[in-house]
């Protein structure tokens, strides 16, 4: 835990590295939790600017979900991250959070922000705009796919859920749909988590059939689990950035049925590439579920329309010129501190 609020460490050696590399640009995906802010003080002193990717909302949040208890919590944008530390967000623990609040004190105080930021969809850009960061330094840039999984050749048997088994990702909503629904259809869960035992006794208590847990799988035999399904389920109750599951489900020509909250609601379109449903309603859920399961020619039409919105959109070649075009403001860019940021690190000097 000693690095997550500075490493000296990492700011020597990254130091050095951009000394003797001379790079034009520093593209940064995670500095949490060894590398830590330092990372951009180091890129501030060699003169380098700095494009990050936000992957979660951990500037403002310690969590970096978003999420309290299962469910949306923006309190520390609408507080101050104290009140994170009194709910012991991180890691459920009061001093673990305070480590990270640290962390986000420091980069604050220092003005250790980026030059330029991708949010991976208009939700999540639109999120950090209303956090402080400003609107020119953000651009929307989704995930990819690579390389092509190919599209599947054949209708699914079953669906199928991929991803971290927690509470804020609605599998419990999951397996009371799966209750309601009148035909038994097959559920493969793909993942594991903490709420793994909690779902697997749950099943057994309510005499569950058809649902099997896969555990974690390597990528390749969880392509081909997506591409033997007929739909992916993403169920969560969290403002989702832009889950890989959905995109990879797209290549690999497989509609998806996900909760309509988050950055989800603009990638899975209503209809065509999938199906939403409101996010907690076991009983919406269950109803999109069993008309997607009794309507195969519309699924197979969905499933063409998937497979063409990851050609349209989601390959490494639609995604190279965007990155390239934030690299090149990026690089026309001083790395000064903006007057917001300003703000920002003096409104929580004083919180």
């Amino acid at each position: 835990m000693k690095n997550i609020a500075w490493s000296t460490d990492t700011k020597q050696e990254l130091g050095r590295l951009l000394r003797d590399e001379k790079p034009q640009i520093v593209h940064v995906h995670n500095t949490f939790m060894m590398m830590s802010p330092s990372v951009f003080a180091a890129c501030r002193e060699a003169g380098v600017p700095v494009v990050q990717t936000l992957h979660n909302y951990r500037l403002f949040c310690p969590a970096a979900n978003f999420v309290r208890d299962g469910k949306p919590c923006e309190e520390c944008v609408e507080h101050t991250l104290l009140r994170g530390i009194q709910y012991g967000c991180y890691r459920q623990s009061r001093p673990a959070t305070a480590t990270v609040a640290l962390m986000l004190q420091i980069q604050r105080k220092r003005a250790l922000f980026a030059d330029s930021y991708v949010a991976l969809t208009d939700f999540s850009r639109n999120k950090f705009i209303a956090c402080g960061i400003p609107a020119e330094k953000l651009s929307v840039k989704p995930n990819f796919v690579y390389p092509d999984p190919q599209e599947r050749t054949a209708a699914g048997s079953h669906a199928v859920v991929v991803g971290r088994l927690s509470e804020e990702k609605g599998l419990h909503t999951l397996l009371i749909a799966w209750k309601r629904l009148h035909s038994s259809i097959p559920l493969s869960i793909v993942g594991e988590g903490p709420l793994l035992p909690e779902l697997q006794k749950k099943v057994s208590d309510l005499k569950m059939t058809g649902i099997t847990f896969h555990g974690r799988l390597s990528h390749e035999k969880t392509l081909q689990m997506i591409k033997s399904a007929r739909f992916l389920i993403v169920p969560s109750e969290c403002y989702e950035n832009f889950p890989m599951g959905i995109a990879e489900a797209f290549a690999c020509g497989v509609p998806v049925l996900c909760s309509d909250i988050g950055g989800m609601r603009e990638i899975v379109e209503e209809s065509r590439t999938g199906l939403r449903f409101t996010a907690g309603n076991s009983a919406d859920l269950a109803n999109k579920v069993a008309w997607a399961w009794s309507h195969p020619e519309q699924l197979v039409a969905m499933s063409k329309r998937a497979r063409r919105e990851y050609e349209t959109r989601y390959t490494a070649e639609k995604n190279y010129p965007l990155l390239m075009e934030i690299y090149r403001r990026a690089a026309a860019t001083e790395t000064t501190e903006t007057p917001v940021e300003a703000e920002m690190r003096f409104s929580f000097s004083q919180g």
